[in-house]
């Protein structure tokens, strides 16, 4: 592991660096991959280490009193660290790609004009990658004619709708949730499909460092993070969620632990079942963002045991000129 001293001589180098403008493109850290991986601690410790702010490339993570439900870092853990675009926004209003972008990328450059290292955290890849690729993601407007006729149809067929109008798009997308669907289906009606990201045209110098796991350990990992999150409240959160007022149907929008959750609480399955077909959910989940992350072959893969690699790699990105 990199010692006090070595951790300093980076700062000082990547000081250094911010305070010279012009002379090169800006670093900016990205610790991507799977959900369950770990990826929130390793940011943590690599921000201690490298004078880092953190922030979160989650979709439902930008959501207020979304905590257990998407594993949300607890202050205890975040270790004095600096988190931005956590709890931006009512989970009751509608949170687009396009907002993200410009928050993020205003966040990215008030960090950097600090002296500090922006590390871009989560597993939401298109976020993460409308940051970096400079690229102005479509601002499509409601189409709220098509929307009305578009929730008349299945999950099924909004999906096969997808599938012919922008197969890319289908096969990184969650096929259960249909507001997703639908505005995938808008996006592409109207634009023709969304763009595929430029990895190679950032106006900064990224690393990117992915964590992964066999499969067999990830699925462990999911279920022993998922009972766990139950053991702690999960439940209750997602009931006083819907006594504040959040609707069953944007608690199904939102997805997979409250999509299921919001079933269970209905009546409509068994606590057993609403488990095991979450279960079963977030592993497809996990399969889906694997999927958008071997697209960009710049991502550099560990195992979350990997820390004494990982910041060895991170110590010399940060030093190379």
């Amino acid at each position: 592991m990199v010692d006090a001293h070595d951790s300093k001589s980076c700062i000082e180098r990547f000081e250094s660096s911010i305070l010279s403008p012009g002379t090169m493109k800006s670093k900016v850290l990205v610790i991507l991959g799977p959900t369950a991986t770990g990826k929130s601690n390793l940011a943590v410790i690599l921000a201690r280490k490298f004078n880092g702010e953190v922030i979160s490339a989650d979709s439902r993570q930008v959501y207020k009193g979304l905590n257990l439900g998407t594993g949300k870092i607890t202050k205890k853990e975040m270790k004095g660290v600096r988190h931005h675009l956590l709890d931006v926004v009512s989970p009751r209003k509608v949170f687009t790609v396009s907002d993200y972008q410009k928050l993020a990328g205003h966040v990215v450059e008030q960090i950097l004009a600090k002296g500090k290292l922006p590390i871009i955290c989560g597993g939401t890849g298109l976020y993460i990658d409308s940051i970096l690729s400079g690229q102005k993601f479509p601002e499509v407007p409601p189409n709220l004619k098509l929307r009305r006729q578009l929730e008349r149809k299945t999950t099924a067929e909004l999906f096969e709708q997808l599938k012919k109008l922008d197969p890319r798009r289908a096969s990184q997308i969650d096929k259960n949730n249909p507001r997703r669907l639908i505005r995938a289906i808008e996006i592409a009606r109207a634009i023709g499909k969304v763009p595929e990201f430029n990895f190679f045209g950032s106006k900064y110098n990224v690393l990117k460092i992915g964590l992964n796991l066999p499969a067999e350990k990830l699925k462990k990992r999911i279920s022993i993070r998922l009972f766990a999150r139950i053991r702690e409240g999960m439940i209750g959160e997602a009931t006083k969620l819907h006594r504040a007022g959040l609707s069953w149907k944007r608690m199904e929008d939102l997805g997979l632990e409250y999509r299921f959750q919001a079933k269970y609480l209905r009546g409509e399955i068994s606590k057993e079942e609403m488990v095991k077909q979450l279960e079963s959910a977030i592993w497809h989940y996990a399969k889906r963002q694997m999927t958008w992350f071997r697209r960009d072959k710049n991502i550099k893969w560990f195992e979350p045991k990997d820390s004494s690699r990982i910041v060895q790699t991170v110590r010399k990105f940060i030093l190379a000129e």
